[in-house]
């Protein structure tokens, strides 16, 4: 298999078939399938080989059902399942805010989230950045959560575990920028977590895993071609990822900044991509007439989201960790502060230790990075422009270096791009 995709072959639907279950159970090595995710990196793969690499994976774990749930005191009525998943992007916390203010507009959101991959930040580790907060809930306490409070958020376990492992292995070899690879593993979790509908995120620029606006566009219509093959009706957003979301990248900064959106305030961009994709959201869940807008601004979604961290253990309640050491980079001149590369941006937060190096490292939940100035604000001489965060202060010399370059001070604003580029599916 290894030389076929080496050579630019097309691999067979049994050879898809014994490889992805072989490596589940241990008995393709690592090595050989760090190598065949390359050759896939690097050869790409067909149309029909994505959709059989996607079901393959689904079929190696359980596949939930939650059709027979109804909310308490609506016997008849199913619950609007739907979900969203985003390609991943620098300083994207969005799905923090957004599954709140989706349960508040009545919607139940199974939501199977994952970890850090290469240079982005992952929800889960995030979310475990409150105190005693878990992703490892049993599927009993799952359904619960569905009927009585309208989400939960939880860890991969048994769904897909083919993909919990490629994933892992990607995270470390270079091969996460791969829209086989990205449009199987997204699509895998999302057809086995039992959603009804989906609606994706899929990054374009600096910050995103594929380079260009058309291999973005590709992935999308990939991932909703595969949702729609399954049973989910799917649309996809494409949104700008030139820049890091909001003005905080790493885990507990993001949740901090998440809090600020539910109380009613937080960054333009961050409530507006959240607002976008719940009107998605709600759209594809049949859910009409309901204004998230309005939950951000009656302390509804803030409501659901406390709910939501307690039923999984979480103290809101108690002080978010930050990093012990601190460092500041300030402006050598004033001006307007120009575009920040996103991709510089994630890859000097994974060097303070929000990300990983090995899988199944542990993360630093107070690792990150504050943007005190975003694009087109305006930049005194000497003022704060970047925060740097970590617990291992000799982490801050390669983070430093990975910011080197990244952004500029410049006389006149930078052209404002569109936050949504476009919207696919129906």
């Amino acid at each position: 298999m290894i030389r076929v995709k080496r050579d630019g072959g097309v691999l067979s639907d049994a050879a898809i078939d014994w490889v992805i279950d072989a490596y589940t159970h241990g008995r393709v090595a690592e090595a050989q399938m760090s190598a065949l995710l390359m050759a896939i990196f690097l050869r790409g793969m067909t149309g029909a080989e994505i959709a059989r690499w996607t079901a393959a994976m689904v079929a190696s774990g359980e596949r939930l059902d939650f059709t027979d749930l109804r909310r308490p005191g609506s016997p008849g009525k199913p619950l609007s399942l739907v979900d969203k998943h985003s390609t991943g992007g620098v300083g994207d916390k969005i799905t923090i805010p957004l599954v709140p203010v989706v349960m508040a507009c009545g919607g139940a959101v199974p939501q199977a989230a994952g970890r850090g991959l290469g240079h982005t930040g992952g929800t889960l580790d995030k979310l475990e950045s409150i105190r005693g907060f878990t992703a490892e809930i049993p599927k009993a306490q799952i359904r619960q959560q569905l009927c009585e409070l309208g989400a939960a958020i939880f860890a991969a376990g048994e769904l897909a575990p083919a993909d919990r492992k490629i994933y892992a292995l990607r995270d470390v070899t270079g091969t996460t920028e791969s829209l086989p690879l990205i449009a199987s593993s997204v699509m895998s979790k999302k057809i086995a977590e039992g959603t009804r509908a989906l609606v994706l995120d899929c990054k374009v620029g600096s910050g995103a895993f594929l380079a260009t606006e058309a291999e973005s566009r590709e992935l999308a219509q990939t991932m909703v071609a595969l949702g729609t093959e399954h049973g989910l009706r799917t649309r996809a957003l494409l949104t700008d990822m030139e820049v890091p979301l909001g003005r905080t990248v790493g885990n507990a900064v993001e949740v901090a900044e998440s809090l600020e959106v539910l109380a009613g305030g937080g960054p333009d961009d961050v409530v507006e991509l959240t607002l976008a994709l719940a009107r998605e959201m709600l759209d594809v869940a049949g859910l009409d007439g309901v204004d998230p807008a309005q939950t951000l601004r009656d302390g509804t979604a803030m409501d659901a989201f406390r709910a939501l961290v307690s039923a999984q253990g979480g103290d809101l309640s108690q002080p978010l960790p930050v990093g012990a050491h601190t460092e500041t980079v300030t402006a050598p001149r004033g001006g307007t502060m120009g575009d920040i590369d996103a991709m510089a941006v994630g890859l000097a937060v994974w060097r303070l230790g929000a990300g990983r190096s090995t899988p199944g490292e542990q993360v630093q939940f107070g690792a990150g990075l504050r943007i005190h100035r975003r694009p087109g604000e305006p930049v005194a001489a000497g003022e704060p422009l970047f925060s740097l965060y970590t617990d291992t202060p000799e982490r801050f010399g390669p983070a430093l270096a990975e910011l080197d370059g990244a952004w500029r001070i410049t006389d006149a604003a930078p052209p404002r791009r569109p936050l949504i580029i476009d919207r696919i599916g129906t």
